[in-house]
Protein backbone atom coordinates (compact mmCIF):
# COMPACT_ATOMS: atom_id res chain seq x y z
CA UNK A 1 0.00 0.00 0.00
CA UNK A 2 1.63 3.56 -1.15
CA UNK A 3 1.62 6.05 1.99
CA UNK A 4 2.10 9.39 2.24
CA UNK A 5 5.02 10.57 3.66
CA UNK A 6 4.07 13.61 5.75
CA UNK A 7 0.94 13.37 7.85
CA UNK A 8 -0.29 16.79 6.82
CA UNK A 9 -0.14 16.69 2.93
CA UNK A 10 -0.82 20.52 2.64
CA UNK A 11 2.14 21.49 4.67
CA UNK A 12 5.60 22.66 3.08
CA UNK A 13 8.80 20.39 3.65
CA UNK A 14 11.13 21.49 6.21
CA UNK A 15 14.36 23.27 4.89
CA UNK A 16 16.55 21.13 6.22
CA UNK A 17 14.61 17.77 4.92
CA UNK A 18 15.89 18.38 0.93
CA UNK A 19 18.89 16.03 -0.01
CA UNK A 20 20.06 15.76 -3.46
CA UNK A 21 20.83 12.46 -4.42
CA UNK A 22 24.67 11.29 -4.46
CA UNK A 23 26.39 10.61 -8.26
CA UNK A 24 26.16 6.96 -6.90
CA UNK A 25 22.04 6.96 -6.25
CA UNK A 26 21.47 8.75 -9.36
CA UNK A 27 23.58 6.31 -11.30
CA UNK A 28 22.37 3.09 -9.68
CA UNK A 29 18.64 4.11 -10.62
CA UNK A 30 19.36 4.69 -14.15
CA UNK A 31 21.29 1.77 -14.42
CA UNK A 32 18.32 0.22 -12.86
CA UNK A 33 15.85 1.64 -15.19
CA UNK A 34 18.12 0.64 -18.31
CA UNK A 35 18.46 -2.99 -16.98
CA UNK A 36 16.27 -4.00 -19.52
CA UNK A 37 17.51 -2.22 -22.16
CA UNK A 38 18.60 -3.53 -25.55
CA UNK A 39 21.41 -1.61 -27.01
CA UNK A 40 19.71 -1.76 -30.65
CA UNK A 41 16.33 -0.28 -29.38
CA UNK A 42 15.21 3.26 -29.75
CA UNK A 43 13.32 4.38 -26.57
CA UNK A 44 10.40 6.64 -26.02
CA UNK A 45 10.75 9.19 -23.54
CA UNK A 46 6.80 10.77 -21.99
CA UNK A 47 6.81 14.38 -21.54
CA UNK A 48 4.09 15.79 -19.67
CA UNK A 49 5.16 19.13 -18.51
CA UNK A 50 8.34 21.03 -19.22
CA UNK A 51 9.90 18.51 -21.40
CA UNK A 52 7.24 19.22 -23.75
CA UNK A 53 8.12 22.49 -24.13
CA UNK A 54 12.06 22.18 -23.58
CA UNK A 55 12.96 18.39 -23.78
CA UNK A 56 16.65 19.71 -23.94
CA UNK A 57 17.84 16.58 -25.80
CA UNK A 58 17.60 15.46 -29.85
CA UNK A 59 14.70 13.26 -31.08
CA UNK A 60 13.49 11.55 -34.46
CA UNK A 61 9.86 11.66 -33.86
CA UNK A 62 7.69 13.14 -31.55
CA UNK A 63 3.37 11.65 -31.04
CA UNK A 64 0.38 12.98 -28.72
CA UNK A 65 0.00 10.03 -26.19
CA UNK A 66 -2.15 9.14 -23.53
CA UNK A 67 -1.41 7.28 -20.37
CA UNK A 68 -3.79 5.78 -18.25
CA UNK A 69 -3.40 5.42 -14.21
CA UNK A 70 -1.94 8.74 -13.91
CA UNK A 71 -2.89 12.33 -14.19
CA UNK A 72 -0.86 15.84 -14.31
CA UNK A 73 -1.29 17.95 -11.08
CA UNK A 74 1.21 20.42 -9.29
CA UNK A 75 2.16 17.76 -6.72
CA UNK A 76 5.60 18.08 -6.33
CA UNK A 77 7.44 20.98 -3.91
CA UNK A 78 9.96 22.87 -6.24
CA UNK A 79 13.60 23.12 -3.97
CA UNK A 80 15.82 24.30 -6.51
CA UNK A 81 14.45 25.34 -10.38
CA UNK A 82 11.16 26.69 -9.73
CA UNK A 83 11.70 27.45 -5.77
CA UNK A 84 13.82 27.39 -2.97
CA UNK A 85 14.02 25.51 0.25
CA UNK A 86 12.75 28.25 2.35
CA UNK A 87 9.92 29.17 -0.38
CA UNK A 88 9.16 26.16 -2.19
CA UNK A 89 7.55 26.39 -5.40
CA UNK A 90 5.52 23.79 -7.08
CA UNK A 91 5.72 22.01 -10.25
CA UNK A 92 3.76 19.17 -11.82
CA UNK A 93 4.20 15.70 -11.46
CA UNK A 94 2.46 12.20 -13.02
CA UNK A 95 0.00 11.49 -9.80
CA UNK A 96 -1.88 7.96 -9.49
CA UNK A 97 -5.24 7.85 -11.21
CA UNK A 98 -7.41 9.25 -14.11
CA UNK A 99 -5.06 9.92 -17.47
CA UNK A 100 -2.95 11.83 -19.23
CA UNK A 101 -2.68 13.13 -22.39
CA UNK A 102 1.38 14.16 -23.59
CA UNK A 103 3.95 14.38 -25.81
CA UNK A 104 5.89 10.90 -26.22
CA UNK A 105 9.80 11.39 -27.84
CA UNK A 106 11.49 8.79 -29.67
CA UNK A 107 15.26 8.65 -28.68
CA UNK A 108 17.88 7.21 -31.46
CA UNK A 109 19.18 3.77 -30.07
CA UNK A 110 22.99 5.28 -30.57
CA UNK A 111 21.52 8.29 -28.22
CA UNK A 112 20.29 6.82 -25.23
CA UNK A 113 23.19 5.98 -23.29
CA UNK A 114 24.31 9.61 -23.31
CA UNK A 115 20.92 10.74 -23.57
CA UNK A 116 19.44 9.22 -20.78
CA UNK A 117 22.41 10.34 -18.50
CA UNK A 118 21.65 14.34 -19.24
CA UNK A 119 17.92 13.22 -18.78
CA UNK A 120 18.41 11.85 -14.85
CA UNK A 121 20.39 15.09 -14.19
CA UNK A 122 17.52 17.00 -14.89
CA UNK A 123 14.50 14.59 -13.73
CA UNK A 124 16.06 13.09 -11.02
CA UNK A 125 18.21 15.40 -8.41
CA UNK A 126 16.42 14.09 -5.92
CA UNK A 127 13.97 10.95 -5.00
CA UNK A 128 11.14 12.54 -6.06
CA UNK A 129 10.30 10.58 -9.21
CA UNK A 130 9.89 7.20 -9.61
CA UNK A 131 10.61 6.27 -13.52
CA UNK A 132 8.57 3.24 -14.99
CA UNK A 133 8.24 1.93 -18.32
CA UNK A 134 4.30 2.56 -18.94
CA UNK A 135 1.94 1.77 -21.95
CA UNK A 136 1.02 4.75 -23.96
CA UNK A 137 -1.44 5.10 -26.45
CA UNK A 138 -0.55 6.91 -29.77
CA UNK A 139 -2.88 7.46 -33.26
CA UNK A 140 -0.26 4.93 -34.74
CA UNK A 141 -0.86 2.33 -31.94
CA UNK A 142 0.66 1.68 -28.19
CA UNK A 143 4.29 2.20 -27.36
CA UNK A 144 5.93 1.14 -24.14
CA UNK A 145 7.74 5.30 -22.77
CA UNK A 146 10.07 5.90 -19.74
CA UNK A 147 7.26 8.03 -17.72
CA UNK A 148 8.69 9.98 -14.26
CA UNK A 149 5.96 9.53 -11.83
CA UNK A 150 5.31 11.32 -8.30
CA UNK A 151 6.62 9.27 -5.42
CA UNK A 152 4.03 10.09 -2.88
CA UNK A 153 6.52 8.37 -0.21
CA UNK A 154 8.75 11.75 0.12
CA UNK A 155 8.03 14.85 1.66
CA UNK A 156 8.45 16.82 -1.83
CA UNK A 157 4.18 15.26 -2.76
CA UNK A 158 1.95 17.75 -2.02
CA UNK A 159 -1.64 16.81 -2.75
CA UNK A 160 -5.38 19.19 -2.20
CA UNK A 161 -3.98 22.70 -1.69
CA UNK A 162 -6.58 24.83 -1.07
CA UNK A 163 -6.81 26.78 -5.35
CA UNK A 164 -5.88 30.13 -3.15
CA UNK A 165 -2.74 28.69 -1.48
CA UNK A 166 -1.83 27.12 -4.40
CA UNK A 167 -1.90 30.71 -6.68
CA UNK A 168 -0.02 32.32 -3.74
CA UNK A 169 3.14 29.84 -4.21
CA UNK A 170 2.70 29.91 -8.06
CA UNK A 171 3.05 33.27 -8.25
CA UNK A 172 5.62 34.28 -5.50
CA UNK A 173 8.26 31.76 -5.98
CA UNK A 174 11.01 31.70 -8.24
CA UNK A 175 14.18 29.49 -8.47
CA UNK A 176 17.14 28.84 -10.47
CA UNK A 177 15.30 28.19 -14.00
CA UNK A 178 13.01 31.06 -13.08
CA UNK A 179 9.23 31.78 -11.52
CA UNK A 180 7.17 29.19 -10.96
CA UNK A 181 4.43 31.02 -12.48
CA UNK A 182 6.32 31.11 -15.91
CA UNK A 183 6.65 27.22 -15.75
CA UNK A 184 3.11 26.80 -15.29
CA UNK A 185 2.25 29.49 -18.28
CA UNK A 186 4.97 27.85 -20.41
CA UNK A 187 3.38 24.43 -19.85
CA UNK A 188 -0.01 25.54 -20.14
CA UNK A 189 1.09 27.12 -23.75
CA UNK A 190 2.82 24.02 -24.92
CA UNK A 191 0.03 21.90 -24.08
CA UNK A 192 -2.18 24.39 -26.52
CA UNK A 193 0.14 23.90 -29.32
CA UNK A 194 -0.02 20.52 -29.07
CA UNK A 195 -3.37 20.62 -29.49
CA UNK A 196 -3.94 19.07 -25.82
CA UNK A 197 -6.84 20.23 -23.47
CA UNK A 198 -6.55 20.27 -19.58
CA UNK A 199 -9.68 21.92 -17.67
CA UNK A 200 -7.88 22.02 -14.65
CA UNK A 201 -4.39 24.01 -15.81
CA UNK A 202 -6.54 26.05 -18.30
CA UNK A 203 -8.53 27.02 -15.15
CA UNK A 204 -6.02 27.80 -13.42
CA UNK A 205 -3.88 30.15 -16.09
CA UNK A 206 -7.38 32.22 -16.30
CA UNK A 207 -7.07 32.86 -12.53
CA UNK A 208 -3.51 33.04 -12.71
CA UNK A 209 -3.98 35.92 -15.45
CA UNK A 210 -6.80 37.41 -14.10
CA UNK A 211 -4.26 38.47 -11.02
CA UNK A 212 -2.34 39.70 -12.88
CA UNK A 213 -5.00 41.71 -14.88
Amino acid sequence: MNTVFSPDPHSMPAPGSFRLLTEAERHASLQQSLAGWKRDEDVWVYGYGSLIWRPEFDFIEKQQALLHGYHRALCLWSRVNRGTPDQPGLVFGLDAGGSCRGVAFRIPATEVPTTMEALWRREMPSGAYLPKWLSCRTENGSITALVFTMNRNTDAYVRGLPTDRLLHIVRNAHGSYGPCVEYVLETARALKQSNIHDKRLQALVGELVASNG
